[in-house]
């Protein structure tokens, strides 16, 4: 049981218990925080066992025990505390302004051949006919539609 004690130094408490309590974080930094807070055994204190300290601050049992296993591998207190960078960028979006304005005006232009009016299914055929995207699906012209508040009807 002794590897799986958490025993902070003075600098390591100060630092949590500062984090804890000032500045804007988000709860589920608050909550690691006081997790390793009620966990640590140093000076002669007893750590709150993992089935209270979850029903304390209403978690699961489970988290309690990740946020101290997390805590024993961490390379610092500020590691602990931060969030994790993503490892792949954010993915840009397929459909920029730019393509918006050409499905906005291809539903004001006249309507194609063999077709009583504009569908969002003919929209974005057109879309892919014209090479303006290489596909694109109904619901994001639909939703393309809705955000500028153009009704097909």
């Amino acid at each position: 049981m002794k590897k799986n004690r958490i025993e902070l130094t003075a600098a390591q408490r100060e630092e949590l218990e500062k984090f804890s309590r000032t500045g804007v974080h988000s709860a589920r930094l608050i909550n690691r925080a006081k997790i390793i807070l009620m966990s640590d055994v140093s000076e002669g204190r007893t750590a709150v066992k993992q089935e209270e300290l979850a029903k304390m601050l209403g978690i699961s049992g489970l988290t309690v025990c990740n946020v101290r296993k997390e805590f024993r591998e961490a390379e610092s207190v500020s590691k602990f505390l931060s969030r994790k960078k993503r490892l792949t960028p954010p993915v840009a979006p397929k459909v920029t302004g730019e393509i918006e304005a050409y499905i906005i005006a291809l539903a004001c232009s006249a309507v194609p051949e063999g077709c009583a009016r504009w569908t969002v299914r003919v929209l974005a055929d057109k879309c892919v006919e014209l090479n303006l995207i290489d596909s694109l699906s109904y619901v994001t012209v639909s939703r393309i539609l809705k955000k500028h508040n153009f009704n097909l009807t």
